[in-house]
């Protein structure tokens, strides 16, 4: 990764802030002990920079200072630490010392790995902030799975993380991609992840936060990064947790009827399931990285135009750097152990069995497929409408090239691949590449071929090259 800024090392990064005068907080730490406080006492300096060192380890203690939560671990007694303790910090110190400083409030609460090794090793971390002396706040907020195997490492690893946060914040807001990359400065993404970012407060007031957890993706912090249909940033593990789960797979350039009916009749077929019946599914709309890699890198706009398009759909959306579907399942199956479907129209499954993709794993596809239909996975084939002859392709006769067509059949009859029961036949006439050049061609006919509020956000905000109506203005004028 490119670092345009100087590379500190923690100890440094530390010393800096207890050097510098303005700057004065809380740390609250439940979970590792006190990984990032121990820095500043360690470098010298700290009586400058620390107000307060806490850490209410006791379940009880605990609740009678933040309030009661459901798990302690979790976003909501973080964000409980932060007010709490910043709170403090301003009823306690502005008098004395309210024009000179910055106030800040660091805090993490963490489950690192437990004697046995059983756990999941994750936690949250943030940072409440002053830019300027009685200035309002400014927070950061982020999820972190440590991935080290000994429980010292990890200690270790979030200590760093907590340093290069407050580091960022101070001294790197103004450009949050800068300090998002700088989060694993002195770390490598083999010993923690970063799968989820919530920027706010004045200093932010401009940052999207789908645009920054696409960065997180695409600096390699996380493999994938979440958000609901109101924009708002997700911890994956908080949504998919014990929960059966529906992806579809797309471009979504732009979102068709044919994406919906893919989405909404295998969500009946799968509620229909009896592994499934009567539980909640989770839908999500995923697009990978190579989805929305042109040619010069991720264009954000054309990103935030998809993203805001599935908005509309009411969707979760997940972007992934999981190229390879198997890379996708053990991502889901991490978090959740319920069924698991993938939706997929019959080319792309096509593509599924297409050797060339598969010659990097030793097993090849057979290691591939191994992975892939692992746990409770299964994956509902969409049929294709060939335009020209007029003939449906379905699960049931779909032929695969290079004699691969008995591993296909093995699949179908075990139930790994499934024929899909609905769909919407009028629409089945529907690409996505097909809408995209109608679009810019001016050919109005494109707006039948997507939901109505689709059409509606493509023309209001000119997505995709759509200029029709200034055109034809243009031309009346003249």
């Amino acid at each position: 990764m490119g670092h345009d800024h100087p590379r500190l090392t923690t100890n440094q990064k530390a010393l800096k802030i207890n050097l510098d005068p303005a700057r004065y907080g809380t740390f609250a730490e439940i979970g590792a002990g006190q990984e990032v406080a121990r820095w500043f006492f360690k470098v010298g300096g700290a009586a400058g920079t620390i107000s307060k060192s806490i850490s209410a380890y006791d379940m009880t203690v605990s609740d009678a200072i933040y309030g009661k939560a459901k798990r302690y671990v979790s976003r909501e007694r973080l964000e409980g630490m932060l007010e709490h303790e910043h709170k403090l910090n301003l009823e306690r110190l502005s008098a004395a010392r309210g024009s000179t400083t910055r106030f800040f409030t660091f805090a993490d609460t963490v489950s690192a790995r437990n004697y046995h090794g059983t756990n999941e090793c994750h936690g949250w971390m943030g940072v409440r902030f002053q830019s300027y002396p009685q200035d309002v706040d400014n927070q950061i907020i982020i999820h972190v799975r440590m991935l080290d195997n000994e429980n010292s490492l990890q200690q270790e690893a979030l200590g760093i993380v907590g340093v290069n946060l407050l580091y960022g914040a101070f001294y790197l807001h103004q450009t949050p991609e800068l300090l998002l990359e700088s989060l694993l400065d002195n770390l490598s993404t083999d010993r923690i992840e970063i799968d989820m970012v919530h920027f706010s407060g004045i200093e932010f007031r401009r940052v999207d936060n789908r645009v920054m957890s696409l960065k997180l993706v695409q600096l390699g912090l996380s493999g994938a990064a979440m958000f609901g249909p109101n924009g708002e940033v997700l911890q994956p593990s908080e949504v998919l947790r014990k929960k059966p789960v529906l992806v579809e797979r797309g471009s979504f350039r732009p979102v068709t009827k044919v994406n919906v009916d893919m989405m909404d009749s295998a969500s009946k077929q799968f509620a229909g399931e009896p592994d499934v019946q009567g539980k909640e599914i989770v839908e999500v709309m995923e697009i990978t990285m190579n989805n929305l890699r042109e040619t010069s890198g991720v264009d954000g706009q054309d990103f935030l135009a998809r993203a805001d398009l599935l908005a509309t759909t009411g969707k979760i959306v997940l972007i992934s750097d999981y190229q390879e579907y198997y890379r996708l399942a053990a991502y889901l199956t991490r978090y959740t152990n319920e069924p698991i479907a993938l939706v997929m129209g019959a080319s792309s499954v096509r593509d599924l069995f297409n050797e060339k993709y598969y010659t990097g794993l030793e097993g090849g596809i057979l290691e591939s497929f191994g992975k892939l239909f692992t746990k409770n996975l299964r994956i509902y084939v969409y049929p294709l409408l060939d335009q020209a002859t007029g003939k449906l392709t379905t699960a049931d006769t779909l032929e695969m090239h290079g004699g691969l067509n008995h591993l296909y059949q093995h699949l179908l009859s075990q139930g790994k691949l499934r024929a899909m029961q609905y769909f919407d036949s009028s629409v089945l006439h529907i690409f996505s590449r097909d809408v995209l050049k109608r679009i810019k061609d001016c050919d109005e006919s494109w707006q039948q071929m997507v939901p109505a509020a689709i059409a509606d956000v493509i023309r209001k905000k000119g997505l995709f090259g759509y200029r029709c109506p200034a055109k034809r203005e243009t031309l009346l004028a003249a």
